[in-house]
């Protein structure tokens, strides 16, 4: 069972309020439509960073609860976050896993192994304080309000498939624009 990528991030826009969000290539797209917002931190450029971006953020800003919409794709590309991120132990840091298996950004090729792959249970061995894995739109409802509520690390996998097309304002230009990255900066600051 699966739930629509769009349809989770705009329950998920509803949760988060002024948190920072850090996402990654098609998901940024997604969220981009669900929550256009100047915390919003467009992790675009070698593959993987998303985690380790989210790391930093959480880090840096310990009074603000960080979400990171990190692709499998992506994830799978730096793996040793997920111990770097359980031993810094930031409470305010949600990571959240977002499990299509395939590269969507790269023309949708599968990622190795996908249906043997467990990524909840590699964050747990890691050493992530909370872990779970959310694959419907009711069970997303239900427990991400209170996955977010608790101190992390938290890891949570979302099992989705692709859902209606977002706008991809001009494509990934707009990600990799300098207005996008000053927006960011001037979010940042104004809180």
């Amino acid at each position: 069972m699966s739930m629509r990528r769009d349809e989770c991030f705009a329950a998920l826009a509803r949760m988060v309020g002024d948190d920072i969000v850090v996402s990654t290539y098609t998901s940024a797209f997604d969220w981009i439509a669900a929550r256009d917002h100047a915390l919003n931190f467009l992790s675009v450029g070698p593959m993987g960073l998303a985690s380790s971006s989210g790391l930093g953020l959480a880090l840096g800003r310990p009074d603000r609860r960080v979400v990171v919409l990190d692709g499998d794709g992506s994830l799978l590309m730096n793996l040793g976050t997920l111990v770097s991120i359980a031993a810094a132990g930031p409470r305010n840091l949600v990571h959240c896993v977002v499990e299509n298996g395939t590269y969507e950004a790269n023309g949708g090729h599968p990622i190795p192994n996908r249906d043997m792959v467990d990524f909840a249970g590699m964050a747990k061995a890691a050493g992530y304080r909370h872990v779970a894995t959310l694959a419907s739109l009711e069970q997303f409802d239900t427990e991400m309000p209170r996955l977010l509520a608790l101190q992390g690390p938290v890891f949570v996998c979302l099992k989705v498939v692709p859902g209606a097309t977002a706008p991809r304002q001009g494509d990934y230009a707009y990600l990799h624009g300098p207005e996008v990255r000053q927006r960011f900066r001037d979010g940042l600051r104004a809180i």
